[in-house]
């Protein structure tokens, strides 16, 4: 629970990690998407969308894990690195763990999707099978810290991480100054609060929107209640979008949610659906469903969203099964 004193991250910070994790992940572009009647000519209105499905691991996810990584001491590198997540955040501690030599040990749950575990596995880590709840994974992975002394990477709630994933905010606010409405999955927190510390502190009249699908709104409800709320993970679970099924939002995360974020609001699960062939359709980009949601925010929720005339929405990531993907591109609008 938020104490009230977390300490949230700088600029210079930011600036910081940017720089860190500059020859590890990558600046990604945004790309215009014109949806139509939302924005083009006539509409007074620009949209683009940042392509962190971009990143060497299809995710934004590495930015976080970087940034951590690359701040270990040559000892912890040697004792390795353990973390618990269900694909993107494995990814992303397996990639950097590789790049500075750490062994890495991935707790997962067993509905993870294949492919971002056999990504996982192709990496180099080892992966720890628990069940689907992440305060199962978060116990697991505590047991084996304890037995090994592995260096826990925390998924979300950890400065060094929102630091990291702050820099996909730094590049939107370089990209377009006078952005005026960001909008970002959350999840346990990491990229909405990384993303909002950034923008608000650099674009202080841009305002920051958080997006969750609605089968697993524990975000949206800690917002409104001030306080953070737990979901079970059989309701988390329900959701298409397996990389926002965090049972809650981190401590410093929500502070920082707390400092700079203006809302967050829930889309359905046919309007994710909708909006991953809108995206495909539109800038050729391929969304994980969790990355489509802020899209399904433009696209079905206007009237919760602030007045706009730039936005950004950040495609978190790609790493959608093309089994799946094929179903959803072939379903009716």
């Amino acid at each position: 629970m938020s104490t009230g004193t977390e300490k949230l991250v700088s600029v210079g910070t930011i600036r910081a990690a940017a720089a860190r994790i500059a020859g590890v992940a990558v600046r990604t572009p945004l790309v215009r998407a014109p949806f139509a009647g939302l924005a083009g000519r006539g509409t007074g209105k620009e949209i683009w969308l940042k392509a962190e499905s971009l990143q060497p691991i299809g995710s934004f996810k590495l930015r976080g894990a970087a940034n951590r990584i690359l701040q270990l001491t040559a000892d912890e590198i040697a004792r390795g690195v353990i973390t618990y997540s269900s694909g993107n955040h494995a990814q992303g501690v397996a990639y950097a763990a590789r790049e500075v030599g750490a062994k890495a040990v991935i707790v997962m749950p067993a509905n993870a999707p294949a492919i971002k575990r056999a990504a996982t596995l192709a990496l180099g880590a080892e992966v720890v099978d628990v069940g689907n709840a992440s305060s199962e994974r978060l116990a697991v992975s505590d047991e084996l810290v304890r037995r090994f002394g592995y260096v826990t990477i925390p998924p979300y709630d950890d400065e060094a991480v929102i630091a990291g994933q702050a820099t996909c905010g730094l590049e939107i606010v370089e990209d377009v100054p006078d952005v005026d409405l960001v909008l970002a999955p959350v999840s346990g927190g990491g990229l909405l609060s990384g993303v909002a510390a950034a923008v608000r502190q650099l674009a202080p009249s841009a305002l920051v929107v958080g997006v969750e699908p609605e089968l697993a709104g524990d975000a949206a409800e800690s917002f409104r209640s001030g306080k953070i709320v737990t979901w079970g993970a059989d309701l988390t679970t329900r959701t298409i979008a397996d990389g926002l099924r965090t049972q809650s939002v981190g401590v410093r995360n929500f502070a920082h949610i707390q400092a700079f974020v203006d809302r967050i609001i829930t889309v359905t699960e046919a309007e994710i659906r909708a909006a991953m062939r809108a995206i495909v359709a539109t800038t050729r980009l391929v969304p994980e469903p969790s990355g489509a949601v802020t899209t399904a925010a433009l696209l079905f929720h206007a009237h919760e969203l602030p007045p706009y005339r730039k936005a950004v929405a950040v495609v978190s990531g790609g790493n959608v099964a093309p089994e799946m993907l094929a179903e959803i591109l072939l379903e009716r609008n």
